[in-house]
């Protein structure tokens, strides 16, 4: 989709391992997703939401979930093979975050009905989801201050196979943009959309 499909070693190695205390800047995989500060000049096209520059893939449609108070909750990409959801956070300094929100999505998920499985992928250990309906898989990234949460959600097995490769390949070309400014642990970064997509869902919620 994207182009080549790269493993990291490394990553997958680190699983269940004790890390090092200290900063993580230089502990940003190196063939994405990526922090601002080592974003490729790849010549990707990105669609810039502000805290995440997504390269939206060929045939993807977008859409924007809101909240009540009119902020963007999130965007989703709806692809022939499911719908992929990528969300940044902000994360401490000196550790991990996906190891505590991926236990924590594991009890919600369970109460919620759903089979749980936890497997070893490009970026360490990802959770999939099941049930009648669906098929999740959830996939963490620890960068720089900053987590990166990936979700791939398609109607059936076959699917959800082709929905977490396409989801491997848009966090892979992902960049992050953190800020300087402190914000509490698990906060989600802050999307803003583009001029035109803003102004087309206000034609749209006036129309409604």
């Amino acid at each position: 989709m994207f182009g080549r499909r790269r493993k990291r070693g490394r990553h997958s190695a680190n699983r269940g391992t004790a890390q090092p205390e200290g900063d993580f800047v230089d502990d940003v995989p190196e063939d994405g997703p990526y922090d601002e500060a080592q974003a490729p000049d790849d010549g990707l096209t990105r669609l810039d939401l502000g805290s995440i520059r997504l390269p939206v893939p060929d045939g993807a449609q977008l859409q924007v979930e809101m909240d009540p108070a009119g902020a963007v909750r999130a965007v989703h990409l709806l692809t022939p093979v499911g719908q992929l959801t990528v969300s940044a956070f902000a994360a401490p300094k000196s550790d991990r975050l996906w190891p505590d929100v991926g236990a924590e999505l594991i009890t919600q998920l369970k109460g919620d009905g759903f089979r749980i499985n936890r497997e070893n992928g490009d970026w360490g250990e990802e959770i999939t989801a099941r049930n009648n309906e669906v098929h999740l898989r959830f996939v963490g990234v620890d960068g720089p201050r900053w987590m990166l949460r990936g979700v791939a959600a398609a109607p059936s097995e076959q699917q959800s196979a082709q929905a977490v490769e396409a989801l491997y390949e848009l966090m892979r070309h992902t960049v992050v943009v953190r800020g300087v400014q402190p914000m509490p642990v698990r906060t989600p970064l802050p999307i803003e959309l583009p001029e035109a997509i803003a102004r087309h869902i206000q034609t749209q919620q006036q129309q409604g």
